[in-house]
């Protein structure tokens, strides 16, 4: 593939995306909706573009990971967006975690102007970004997967094709149902540890030797113990996930009571004002400054 990359989103992930491809010799392209948060990446060789449809007209490969679905819809679609000024033959590979048919607009749209999309969800949050060991689920075509892995290798331990375009979502959607049962246990954990008069350190290091062992339980607990509550996952990028993947459960006649509750959680979490902290801030509903 083309050594140019296109990066559209530049936060707390991506940032870290784009310095790994960086590293592995691309020539990075760069567009994020606030120029600042790119001006580190910038500083390091970074060309910025002024918008997605600049970046198109220079790179035929683009990578794209903002916030929301509609965030996703604008980069794409917009009078400024990648389709308005896309080369044929280029490669639009989106992280976002976003709607699968979302992901379906996408690759139909690509596919009129002669271009390929894949939908690639990642998982594993900042430190999986930071440490190049993110989980990449993709849907879309096989050759285009096959020859886009060196790019989506650079920043993930493991990267799956799961199907056709869409599948990459709904793949992301199981994987934040079984997070919510694991962030909403691993806070409920500390509650309950706390009360009974527990060494909380200690109960960490003794339930994450077992068969309770979870990455959330191992990478959040220890931050919370530190008042930690910077997002390595926003808290309401996660209030996003659960309602989409609660509204393809309903398309698919399925009923989901816990993840149903763990939204719930959050969407209390995100009126309180702790949407823009991370997850693991789950635990301020429960425990109040005095309890701390």
């Amino acid at each position: 593939m083309n050594t140019k990359i296109g990066f559209i989103g530049t936060g707390v992930m991506g940032s870290s995306m784009v310095k790994h491809l960086m590293a592995k010799g691309y020539e990075l392209f760069v567009y994020n909706r606030t120029k600042s948060k790119a001006q580190p990446l910038i500083d390091l060789g970074a060309h910025w573009c002024d918008s997605p449809a600049q970046m198109a007209e220079n790179c035929q490969t683009i990578l794209t990971i903002v916030g929301y679905p509609k965030d996703v819809e604008e980069v794409y679609f917009g009078e400024e967006g990648i389709f308005s000024k896309v080369q044929a033959g280029s490669t639009l590979i989106d992280l976002t975690t976003s709607t699968p048919s979302l992901a379906a607009l996408i690759y139909q749209k690509a596919k009129e102007l002669s271009c390929n999309s894949l939908d690639a969800p990642v998982s594993g949050g900042d430190l999986g970004a930071k440490n190049a060991t993110l989980t990449t689920m993709v849907g879309g075509d096989e050759e285009v997967f096959k020859n886009s892995l060196p790019i989506l290798e650079s920043f993930s331990k493991k990267v799956i094709l799961q199907g056709a375009a869409g599948a990459g979502q709904h793949t992301k959607m199981a994987n934040q149902i079984m997070i919510a049962g694991t962030m909403t246990g691993m806070t409920e954990l500390l509650v309950y540890a706390k009360a009974a008069n527990l060494d909380l350190e200690k109960v960490i290091e003794t339930v994450g030797g077992g068969s309770a062992a979870n990455w959330s339980l191992a990478n959040y607990a220890p931050r919370i113990l530190r008042e930690d509550y910077s997002p390595g996952f926003f808290a309401k990028h996660f209030l996003k996930d659960l309602s989409i993947a609660l509204a393809e459960a309903e398309k698919m006649d399925i009923f989901l009571p816990a993840t149903l509750q763990a939204k719930k959680l959050y969407e209390t979490l995100c009126d309180d004002g702790f949407g823009d902290e991370g997850t693991q801030a789950l635990i301020k509903l429960y425990w109040t400054e005095e309890q701390k």
